[in-house]
């Protein structure tokens, strides 16, 4: 018997047919799963000795690309928005992980999907008649998705409280009982927990299970345990190549789900990144100069402020608080000139014109990118420049080391095609091109030659 919520989807889609007049195109496969894996390398599926047989088993089966240029600020929050939307940060909403807010600094992310100001695949695929789900992907709270396990914490991380907030944010209600029932026993901090790799085999847990259960039309899949221990402990370390081996094993677990119920020839796998990682050796506070020159005061809250920066690893975006305000703007760039050679030499100012052929936040009067090995802070306190460690991204994206990875294997992919450089935004019209779903992506194309019979 039709599932009732697919057979409403289906009732939406008839509708959306005699609006437009137009059918779908013929889809190349039954059901597509991505599977982000955070702070993705090329090298961990093109180079054998990196722990991760089943991504260089699909990378050998189908297409892979040699990088894919991300989004500026290459972060984890907007480059997955553009990874569902086809929308560089600009035109979809989501500029930075976290607002910027007038009040001040904030531990606040983007985590509710109301900032998502353009469609998604999830839209798209319930137009068409379709189901989603969705385990951990960023900007999902509240999202028309069918079954749901959003991307949230409380604002003050604590690990003991963690997982209350993802069960208050699992739709459709009673689906998070039912995981802890049925795929992973109980969730708690230590086993789900985001400074954990243990988490990694939890997602793989609760995919596996809603692919088993309820075969949604799209599946998104978030890991991030290669992320966490690249910021902990820099690129390269024992504890990277765990949480690479930990995220292959999490995919492979769907992988064999799908193997097990006959279904490889029916279902697409598309593997994706985020931004890459650049080893970090030295923090700047450029809201640290602003204070010092009158700008803002050096507190949380800004005080009196006329201009502070929007700081997250290699990126840091100047914001007026009044838009017309220039002189503020002008005045920030004489701060940035009067710093030493030594310090100047560390980022370099990019221009208005430079942010909207990037796509990037549209509110920022210019921004700074740092060099590799240099982060920046929104802390307005001194020192202004201190040591850090461990690896960081937010970069512009022509760094060669933030390009991340792209993966895709099964029906609809083109075996042995390799694109040298794929734009992040042309991820999401690609996978709506495999289920043969109408989706407008405003600033991506279905990228030539990875698909077997390109619409």
């Amino acid at each position: 018997m039709e599932d009732e919520r697919a057979a409403g989807h289906r009732i939406e889609a008839d509708g959306v047919r005699r609006a437009t007049g137009k059918d779908a195109p013929r889809p190349l496969a039954e059901h597509v799963i991505v599977a982000s894996v955070d702070a993705l390398r090329p090298e961990f599926y093109c180079d054998e000795t990196w722990p991760a047989p089943t991504l260089q088993q699909l990378a050998f089966e189908g297409v892979r690309a040699d990088g894919v240029r991300t989004v500026f600020p290459a972060l984890t929050y907007p480059a997955h928005t553009t990874l569902v939307t086809g929308a560089l940060p600009a035109r979809h909403g989501v500029t930075s992980n976290r607002p910027f807010l007038d009040s001040g600094r904030s531990e606040a992310w983007f985590w509710e999907s109301r900032h998502i100001r353009v469609p998604a695949l999830w839209n798209a695929v319930r137009a068409a008649g379709g189901t989603t789900a969705s385990v951990g992907w960023p900007v999902t709270v509240g999202a028309a998705i069918d079954w749901n396990v959003p991307d949230v914490w409380p604002e003050h991380y604590r690990e003991d409280s963690f997982v209350g907030a993802v069960r208050a944010a699992t739709t459709p209600p009673g689906l998070f009982d039912e995981l802890e029932r049925e795929a992973t026993g109980r969730l708690r901090g230590e086993n789900f927990g985001l400074g954990w790799l243990t988490r990694e085999d939890r997602v793989g847990d609760i995919a596996a299970h809603l692919f088993e259960r309820y075969r949604p039309t799209l599946l998104l899949m978030h890991l991030i345990g290669t992320d966490h221990m690249q910021h902990e402990r820099g690129r390269n370390n024992p504890m990277t190549r765990r949480a690479v081996g930990a995220a292959d094993r999490a995919i492979g677990q769907v992988l064999e789900t799908v193997e097990r119920l006959e279904m490889r020839g029916r279902v697409a796998f598309v593997i994706v990144g985020d931004h890459g990682s650049i080893n970090r050796h030295t923090q700047l506070r450029p809201n640290a100069w602003l204070a010092a020159a009158g700008l803002m005061q050096a507190r949380d809250d800004r005080g009196a402020w006329r201009a502070a920066f929007h700081a997250d690893g290699g990126s840091a975006f100047l914001r007026p608080r009044d838009p017309s305000d220039a002189a503020a703007a002008d005045q920030a760039r004489a701060v940035l000139d009067a710093r030493p050679g030594a310090v100047r030499r560390l980022f370099r100012v990019v221009e208005r014109a430079e942010l909207d052929a990037l796509g990037a936040d549209p509110e920022a009067a210019f921004a700074l990118a740092a060099v590799p090995g240099i982060e920046f802070s929104d802390d307005p306190a001194a020192p202004d420049v201190g040591p850090v460690h461990g690896a960081t991204h937010g970069y512009h994206p022509d760094e060669p080391e933030m390009r991340t990875g792209f993966i895709g294997a099964g029906p609809g992919f083109r075996p042995g095609a390799n694109a040298p450089l794929l734009p992040i935004e042309c991820v999401a019209p690609t996978v709506a091109a495999l289920l043969g779903i109408p989706f407008a992506a405003p600033d991506g194309i279905v990228f030539p030659g990875l698909l077997s019979d390109p619409p």
